[in-house]
């Protein structure tokens, strides 16, 4: 069995343009399997400091595909795109 795809809302507490995006991921949840991870950039300093002038930021199975104002669509092809790569990664036990 292989592991959900993961995307990571990266964000802080009080900001409006997280929430929204977190609502249009989990709408696009609705039509694409997927797990959110939101993540508050102020619980990690590292974060903070990468991320502060640029949430939300979006990142789809480890690489970022989005920052500030979020194309939704970037994300869905990324998301996709994702997926489809990790189709034809089974392993030889799961090709019966």
């Amino acid at each position: 069995m292989t592991e959900p795809l993961r995307v990571t809302l990266y964000g802080r507490f009080g900001c409006h343009l997280c929430e929204v995006v977190l609502l249009q991921l989990r709408a696009l949840q609705h039509t694409i399997p997927f797990e959110i991870d939101s993540v508050s950039i102020e619980d990690d300093e590292e974060l903070e400091r990468r991320f502060m002038l640029e949430i939300p930021v979006v990142e789809v199975a480890g690489e970022i595909v989005g920052r500030g104002t979020i194309d939704l669509e970037a994300v869905r092809a990324a998301i996709i795109g994702a997926r489809l790569g990790n189709a034809g990664q089974l392993s030889p036990r799961d090709e019966g």
